[in-house]
């Protein structure tokens, strides 16, 4: 398996691929690999000749710079997830901060036509920005066919699409479904630093979503709204940030239900001081 810690080597390699006419899949990650990455990669290499992986934890989109310190990395284990996946079409792209932004890791200004402030976007100020500069510069270095993302950063897959349009990039955004453990947890990197009583806790925000969805056919989105808040006041480990009901297109949060609308709920929540998303399709 290749390993590129900079991107002059991968650059070469990526040019090599070109020539060739072989099609290149790329999954961005920020690493701590987990089932949810590597459905991501299969994806990727059912489509495409070569997957490119990225692993890095990018600076300039978190707003918690202590989230930023105590995210994990786990380079090597990574690797190993990675060969078991498969060693001859996948490509490792691990570059340092340096690498990808030289002296200035600052982020650039971006407008999603609005999506930005919807949501995520509420909450951590300035960080689609850092969203939109590593993913565009990443695209720049990797060249891609097809990129592809979970729906469970819908509002990250949804940036990226209109990133993609507005900045006229050639790669293809595929979002992928939800990948959950048993007991229906999104799967996420950030789930490896639950203590485990919070892990215990922690799906009942599926649980409480999948009831959401049944009460959102015979209610209005305020008294399912209303509804999934009591739930979590009442829970002793989780501390619900949001729930919103959003129009999927726009993201907007909904007043009025219409049938001719799709919608979806988006919540975030706090098992001790590890911040959790998720959400689920409601129509």
């Amino acid at each position: 398996m290749n390993i590129y810690h900079n991107k002059k080597d991968l650059n070469s390699y990526v040019e090599h691929l070109k020539v060739n006419k072989k099609s290149i899949g790329f999954v961005p990650t920020m690493g701590a690999l987990h089932l949810g990455h590597a459905s991501l990669i299969e994806k990727g290499m059912q489509q495409n000749d070569i997957v490119v992986v990225s692993v890095f934890v990018n600076p300039t989109q978190f707003d918690n710079q202590d989230d930023l310190l105590k995210y994990p990395r786990t380079l090597d284990s990574d690797v190993e997830l990675l060969q078991e996946i498969s060693k001859h079409k996948i490509i490792v792209y691990a570059p340092t901060v340096k690498d990808i932004y030289g002296d200035n890791v600052k982020a650039t200004s971006f407008s999603y036509d609005g999506l930005e402030h919807e949501m995520e976007g509420r909450f951590r100020d300035g960080h689609f920005d850092g969203v939109g500069t590593i993913v565009k510069r990443l695209f720049e270095i990797v060249r891609p066919d097809r990129a592809y993302f979970g729906e469970k950063d819908f509002q990250q897959l949804m940036i990226i699409k209109k990133l993609v349009e507005k900045h006229h990039m050639p790669v293809k955004i595929v979002g992928c479904k939800i990948h959950r453990a048993n007991d229906g947890l999104a799967m996420s990197s950030r789930n490896s630093r639950l203590k485990p009583e919070y892990r215990k806790a922690a799906p009942f925000i599926y649980k409480t979503l999948n009831v959401a969805k049944e009460k959102f056919g015979a209610n209005s989105a305020n008294k399912v709204t209303e509804w999934v808040e009591k739930q979590f006041a009442k829970h002793d480990l989780l501390e619900l940030e949001y729930f919103i009901i959003a129009d999927v297109n726009t993201l907007k949060t909904v007043k009025r239900k219409s049938n001719k609308k799709t919608y979806r709920g988006f919540i975030a929540v706090y098992a001790d001081d590890i911040r959790l998303i998720d959400n689920i399709a409601l129509n």
